[in-house]
């Protein structure tokens, strides 16, 4: 399951979409610790409060807008922002990008857009700080395993070119067991056991997921070997 932030600051000046954001956010159980119009509001509420993600428009009352914003924001916080917007042109998009932010949202959006845009933007934000950290006591839990593609070991996320790719979970489980072998043949009895928990789960199944994975995935570098098994091959696999 992915994890939720705790807490979120809804920096929004239209009261029905405030409305809408705090009704998806109570079915989630998140709990709203600041509902601001604009940007003085919204730096005086972080000088004592806290927030886990930030739900930013982009175009909001006053002086600064959405963008400008959260450039002050992440000078000072670690925080995980994701912009809301009801604009799609390309210098918007590309403005904000500049950011890095963690999702965006465009309007008009339904609950599940919102849902989902909180649960990956959060889980990256989880797994930018545990490198951060884990930098800082100069370690890494990264492989790379080719110029485009890295996947995360504890945060079980393969990315491409740094942005998370959206897998099932049995992807990421075959992802998981072949990484963990990297440069090694994988029998298919294994990867069967790790994905399905079940040693009765036919061939077919498996090719199926292989084939799956290698559509969404082109680039991804799995062999096969005929009768026996699959191998993540790399060139560069360090951590």
């Amino acid at each position: 399951m992915l994890a939720k932030p705790k807490s979120v600051m809804i920096v929004e000046d239209e009261m029905l979409t405030q409305r809408y954001l705090k009704d998806v956010l109570a079915e989630q159980e998140i709990a709203v610790s600041a509902t601001v119009d604009n940007g003085e509001d919204a730096l005086t509420y972080l000088e004592n409060g806290h927030c886990d993600l930030i739900l930013m428009d982009i175009n909001i009352k006053g002086p600064l807008d959405g963008l400008r914003l959260a450039k002050r924001i992440l000078r000072q916080y670690d925080v995980c922002i994701i912009f809301i917007t009801a604009y799609s042109d390309e210098y918007t998009l590309s403005e904000a990008v500049e950011l890095s932010p963690y999702g965006f949202i465009v309007k008009p959006f339904d609950p599940d857009d919102i849902k989902i845009a909180i649960k990956i933007g959060y889980k990256r934000f989880i797994v930018y700080q545990s490198e951060k950290e884990m930098q800082s006591k100069g370690e890494n839990n990264n492989v790379v395993i080719s110029e485009q593609l890295t996947y995360n070991i504890p945060g079980k996320i393969l990315l491409k070119n740094d942005m998370p790719v959206n897998l099932s979970a049995r992807q990421l489980d075959l992802i998981d067991i072949l990484v963990a072998n990297i440069n090694h043949v994988v029998s298919k009895e294994t990867i069967i056991l790790n994905v399905w928990g079940d040693v009765d789960v036919n061939d077919m199944s498996l090719r199926s997921l292989i084939y799956g994975l290698r559509k969404k995935l082109p680039s991804l570098p799995i062999v096969t070997y005929s009768k026996i098994g699959y191998m993540l091959k790399s060139d560069k696999p360090f951590y």
